[in-house]
């Protein structure tokens, strides 16, 4: 059997160390704010090279809270991309405003700019481009058109850490990026967790103060200190000390984990480089970590269906676009003809750093078994 996904052959190599993090966390008696915590956040921003950050309960916390920091209120309108994780639609939604569904480019999935410029009105505060399975969007036309409004940008980098567009990492380009830490992501704990990342200490500020029901903490001496006083309405989104010791653990091999998902997806296009399948491009100005290794047929289900006969196992993501969904139909949008066309035919195959060569050199000898039968 080969998995999309498992955390077993990482787990098993770091235990030791995953163990050792973990009783010196408890034996700290410290659950929260503790050392770790602090030393994460100042190890995170300095290496994606931002002047503020701080770590939260989760990626969506990081959208949410990001929104709120800016001042995002019931009527402000966010727009983003159509094919995306429910979590970013749920954040614009739960920090008051409302969403609005940009369409996406065939070329690499990612949010169209042509299509944003359309959706922009009077009532949009944000814009939330998803770096979506490994790359960035294209973000020098995104910053152009924003430029002669009051809008800010927030990137949703929970798959594309490690990413960069013309040297510069992703979360940085915009206003504020935001990251995920669930355990499939570029760098990911075993529980959840996520960043927001800025150059605006006032953003920095007041996203620090909701974070935590609105209070003011301060670090003296790498301690946290607080009055029990709410400055704000905030919200309840922590990173705990354990999830922060494995997380300041594992970013110092984060450049090992991208370096092997790239070159694992280097197998991958080798292998498959004269199939039908449309294969993931690495764009110009980009360097792609691989998250997913996104690919498209227009036979996706029966190919699926016959993978999942041979014991491999794949992902689609997305299957459904945000606008099909019961809650979401209401949503304004323009046309999402690609959206449409690509959520009907993408499937992700098994990439992780821990994946034996082997098994990626079997997925694509079954898969062009496949793809030969499926057209006789």
């Amino acid at each position: 059997m080969i998995k999309f996904w498992s955390f077993e052959s990482e787990y098993k190599k770091y235990r030791k160390n995953i163990l050792k993090i973990i009783d010196k966390s408890l034996s700290s008696g410290l659950i929260f704010y503790g050392n770790n915590l602090i030393n994460f956040e100042r190890n995170f921003i300095r290496k994606y090279k931002t002047k503020f950050g701080i770590s939260v309960g989760s990626g969506t916390d990081a959208l949410m809270i990001s929104l709120m920091a800016i001042g995002v209120k019931k009527g402000d309108e966010v727009i983003t991309a159509a094919n995306t994780a429910i979590p970013t639609i749920t954040a614009i939604i739960n920090s008051g405003a409302t969403p609005v569904l940009a369409d996406i480019n065939l070329k690499d999935y990612l949010i169209d700019i042509n299509s944003v410029k359309k959706l922009i009105t009077k009532k949009t505060k944000a814009i939330i481009p998803v770096h979506l399975y490994g790359q960035i969007a294209d973000m020098d036309k995104l910053i152009k058109i924003t430029r002669n409004h009051k809008i800010k940008i927030i990137e949703d980098c929970a798959q594309a850490q490690g990413a960069k567009y013309k040297g510069k990492f992703a979360g940085t380009l915009g206003d504020i990026g935001c990251f995920s830490f669930y355990p499939t992501k570029i760098l990911g704990t075993y529980g959840d967790g996520g960043f927001i990342l800025t150059n605006n200490k006032e953003i920095y500020e007041k996203a620090k103060r909701i974070r935590f029901y609105g209070i003011e903490m301060e670090n003296k001496s790498n301690k946290f200190f607080n009055k029990y006083y709410a400055n704000e309405n905030g919200v309840n989104s922590r990173l705990d000390e354990i999830q922060s010791g494995i997380l300041n653990f594992k970013l110092k091999k984060i450049n090992e984990y991208i370096n092997l998902r790239r070159k694992k997806a280097r197998l991958y296009l080798k292998l498959l480089n004269k199939t039908e399948l449309i294969l993931p491009k690495e764009n110009n100005d980009n360097f792609h970590v691989y998250h997913l290794f996104t690919v498209f047929h227009e036979k996706r289900d029966a190919i699926i269906k016959k993978l999942n006969n041979s014991r491999i196992y794949t992902r689609v993501i997305y299957p459904y676009p945000i606008k099909n969904m019961k809650p979401y139909q209401s949503m304004k949008s323009k046309k999402l003809i690609n959206t449409n066309k690509i959520s009907k035919g993408i499937f992700s195959l098994p990439l992780y750093p821990e994946l034996p060569d082997k098994y990626i050199v079997k997925v694509s000898n079954i898969l062009k078994e496949i793809l030969k039968k499926i057209n006789d």
